[in-house]
């Protein structure tokens, strides 16, 4: 027996699916498709925290160059640009030092774009019938899955 994909929910060998309460052999399985399911609340609260997200992210560049240019303006009024200058050196070597602490919402936004904008649904056909055997968010984790189902039934097919 070869195990394709296992966590706490889902387990795919080149025996059986286990799934969504269901246990499935893949001698009996006769195709595999996948399809877009209905969107859930926890889905569209991720595409908002993203754009949230975003949106702080982009912020306080845009706020750094309406800081610069009104600095420029004042300056060239008032022929102060050595201050300005000044000022401009210490929010560069400010916001230099501040970079590395971007790691952490990056990380956020990239993990958002892992787990998908939409809610993804497994299927099979069973005894002639079609059986939904997994729908989940997560997009990453259902790629994983479908590759290991596609990979058993492709290899109980090699073997018939």
């Amino acid at each position: 027996m070869t195990l394709y994909y296992r966590d706490d929910a889902v387990q795919v060998t080149s025996e059986s699916i286990r799934a969504g309460g269901h246990r499935v052999a893949i001698a009996e399985v006769t195709y595999v498709w996948h399809a877009r399911g209905r969107t859930t609340a926890a889905v569209r609260g991720r595409v908002l925290g993203r754009g949230v997200l975003v949106l702080l992210l982009s912020l306080p560049p845009l706020v750094a160059v309406v800081c610069v240019l009104s600095l420029a303006w004042s300056a060239q009024d008032h022929g102060e640009w050595q201050l300005a200058l000044v000022i401009v050196a210490g929010c560069a070597v400010g916001a230099l030092a501040l970079t590395p602490f971007l790691e952490i919402p990056l990380g956020w936004l990239d993990r958002s774009y892992e787990r998908g904008s939409r809610v993804h649904e497994l299927w099979v056909q069973h005894h002639g019938r079609e059986l939904l055997l997994l729908r989940t968010p997560d997009a990453l984790r259902f790629g994983q899955i479908y590759r290991a189902v596609q990979r058993a039934v492709e290899q109980q097919g090699d073997h018939r």
